[in-house]
């Protein structure tokens, strides 16, 4: 039996917990836990496994213990991955849990098994005794009605093809700061050299013979005696003045410049092949 509780299994339901085999080697993602319609607890968990998760694989969870978000059962990674095939879209059916049991070699109990219900506000296990599937997974739409070619390797047969996808870049342009530029002013000295004309008084000797015009000012005073003249002397100096002056004006601006660039990167896509077991052709 299992130590793993149904309030265990309704937080681990759905979330993103792995299967781990007896090893501790990951065997995939959780995908749903089924509860034992008679008991209530948890009796088998599926296994996503194959490309992409899109295969689920059913392990009984005899024995299994709970290890964080983690579920470690009793059983090796290669016994999971080649249990038989059943839908994981719909409750259990007896003969689908005999054949399950079968094959790992555990005990029947004779009971069936539906859905852990994960009320996601509560975290509770209800069992779904209508019979009716609340599918964890809900990115998979099968279309079970549809008549397919061939089956499905990797997991349940959902439809007749397969979906190849790849990746496209798409390359725009986003703005960013680059730098900042700054207007400033500052006070520098530097000499400036004019030349201006200036002038000075400078004295000069004047002579002039006695004439009957200045006689009478020549003999107005003594005939002998000491006498001085005195004149003032006025010369220029350069006298040196500033003014401010507004001489322009100064402003910045912006203004946008296109280049071209090129980008490069590295985009996947994946790429289908045929594999064929006989000699005959192939049309693609």
């Amino acid at each position: 039996m299992t130590s793993m509780t149904s309030d265990q299994a309704a937080s681990l339901a759905g979330g993103n917990g792995n299967v781990l085999d007896n090893d501790g080697d990951k065997i995939g993602s959780i995908g749903q836990i089924y509860l034992d319609d008679s008991t209530g607890q948890p009796s088998w968990v599926t296994v996503k496994t194959g490309l992409f998760g899109t295969s689920e694989s059913f392990v009984p969870l005899d024995n299994a213990r709970v290890n964080g978000n983690d579920i470690v059962v009793a059983f090796e990674k290669e016994t999971v991955k080649g249990a038989p095939r059943i839908d994981a879209d719909n409750s259990l059916s007896p003969a689908e849990e005999d054949d399950l049991y079968t094959y790992y070699k555990v005990g029947n109990t004779n009971t069936t098994a539906g859905f852990a219900d994960v009320d996601t506000d509560r975290r509770t296990a209800d069992v779904d005794t209508d019979r009716r599937v609340t599918d964890v997974d809900t990115d998979r739409n099968y279309e079970s009605d549809r008549d397919t070619v061939g089956h499905d390797t990797s997991g349940p047969t959902t439809d007749d093809a397969m979906t190849r996808s790849e990746e496209r870049i798409n390359v725009g342009t986003r703005t960013q700061e680059t730098g900042r530029a700054r207007l400033r002013k500052y006070v520098v000295t530097e000499n400036v050299t004019q030349t201006v004309p200036v002038s000075r008084e400078e004295v000069r000797i004047e002579r002039e013979p006695i004439t009957d015009a200045n006689v009478g000012d020549a003999t107005s005073g003594p005939a002998i005696s000491e006498e001085e003249h005195e004149v003032t002397l006025h010369s220029e100096v350069p006298v040196v003045e500033k003014d401010v002056v507004p001489v322009e004006r100064v402003r910045l601006d912006k203004e946008t410049v296109t280049e071209q660039e090129t980008v490069s990167d590295e985009v996947r896509k994946e790429q289908v092949d045929v594999d064929t077991d006989n000699d005959g052709g192939v049309r693609r």
